[in-house]
């Protein structure tokens, strides 16, 4: 296996960055999270006071590289989330290599219970997704469904396994994931993670806030390989990929 890259990320070109986060397979999930250095994943119950300009640079990269963009929707309205777009530099790159000018934003909600005049959904650049439970009452998966695509699929829960295939089954391979918690809990749970981009802040939050991974319990642990260390502003940013588990 490649030994572990140490970058200052100053020093890297956008195409070196493009490049350090190259997915080694076409279908490939990848998680994004910030936590604190005491491992807090909010900070005032937010995650953005934990991020800066140095990591959002990353951020931005992996938004551009992947087909669907994952979130929760505690996390879309906590975080307030609106419609996705990107820099023109960003839509460039995407157009150089074949890809639609944005990715397509899923929002997983078990219940439905999302504002469908919410501008994530009334003024997106591509047909939105929402995730849900099967049983979520049918007028708000029905009323949904006049400004997004519905993937209902799990009883009482989302099933995170048949999601994934679901977006797959429509080309939308390459998936990123920001959150919340639970949704990736959830998707740990369900062994469907092959990657953790973690960047830890240097801030210390204290006692309160919780972890980045929340939700329901994980058989065992899964082992991760870390590929790369980039620095900024004190700030470091990591990449794991999915281990071996016969080691």
């Amino acid at each position: 296996m490649p030994g572990v890259v140490f970058r200052e990320l100053a020093e890297m070109t956008d195409a070196e960055v493009y490049s350090a986060y190259e997915p080694p397979e076409a279908d490939w999930l990848r998680v994004n999270f910030v936590s604190s250095a005491d491992g807090s994943a909010t900070l005032d119950g937010l995650s953005g006071p934990l991020s800066g300009s140095e990591d959002k640079r990353v951020f931005k990269v992996l938004r551009a590289r992947c087909d669907v963009l994952v979130a929760g929707s505690g996390t879309v309205l906590a975080e307030g989330y609106r419609e996705l777009v990107l820099s023109p530099e960003r839509v460039k790159w995407r157009l150089d290599h074949g890809l639609p000018e944005v990715p397509v934003m899923a929002v997983v909600s078990r219940s439905a219970r999302l504002d469908p005049t919410d501008p994530i959904f009334t003024r997106a650049p591509q047909r939105p997704i929402v995730v849900c439970a099967a049983d979520a009452p049918a007028d708000r998966q029905e009323a949904l469904g006049g400004v997004a695509d519905l993937i209902a699929i799990g009883d009482g829960q989302v099933d995170f396994a048949a999601a994934v295939a679901a977006l797959r089954e429509r080309g939308l391979r390459q998936i990123l994931c920001e959150g919340g918690p639970r949704v990736f809990g959830d998707l740990i749970a369900a062994d469907l993670v092959d990657e953790l981009d973690l960047t830890v802040s240097p801030l210390l939050v204290g006692a309160g806030p919780g972890r980045i991974a929340a939700g329901h319990g994980s058989p065992g642990a899964r082992p991760l390989e870390l590929r790369h260390v980039l620095e900024a502003g004190g700030n470091l940013i990591l990449r794991y990929l999915r281990g071996s588990s016969d080691e």
